[in-house]
């Protein structure tokens, strides 16, 4: 078995140990130098990423293959990659770039496995008369026409 293919079977046996947790990407460099990129549903803690860490470094021989191994969670500014991201993000502020390069930005109400809702408030003028009325805005949209998004910290 290839070096790539018993990485990613070590990390998928320490995924499905903690369930919680969710891979966002791997790489593994020309040099053997492996970088495991993880989220959660309820976030991951230290001891997370060194179980993963160990899972992987623990059953590779390293008289076989000489590795650096780099295990790590997700940064709170990161773009969002995957639709479970989204759905653990349910209730937050997002800022969402479309393919078109708009901006929105609001609440995600709602998320699946095809794409997401936001909901903002605006002021808008009235139908009748004169002043300004606050609506709920709503804008749905497709993964495949998000180029970025993120979460907003406030």
């Amino acid at each position: 078995m290839n070096f790539k293919k018993t990485v990613a079977g070590l990390l998928q046996v320490a995924l499905d140990r903690n369930p919680s947790l969710f891979l966002i990407d791997l790489k593994i460099g020309p040099d053997n130098n492996i970088v495991v990129l993880l989220d959660g549903d309820e976030g991951v803690t230290l001891e997370s990423c060194i179980a993963v860490s160990r899972q992987i470094e623990h059953n590779i021989d390293r008289e076989e293959h000489n590795f650096s191994l780099e295990v790590s969670s997700v940064g709170v500014g990161s773009a969002l990659a995957i639709p479970r991201q989204y759905i653990k993000n349910i209730g937050r502020t997002l800022e969402v770039i479309n393919l078109d390069d708009q901006i929105f930005k609001g609440n995600l109400s709602k998320a699946n496995q095809e794409g997401i809702t936001l909901e903002w408030k605006a002021r808008e003028p009235k139908p009748v008369g004169k002043g300004k009325v606050t609506v709920t805005k709503t804008k749905k949209l497709a993964f495949t026409s998000i180029k970025k998004a993120k979460v907003i910290i406030k």
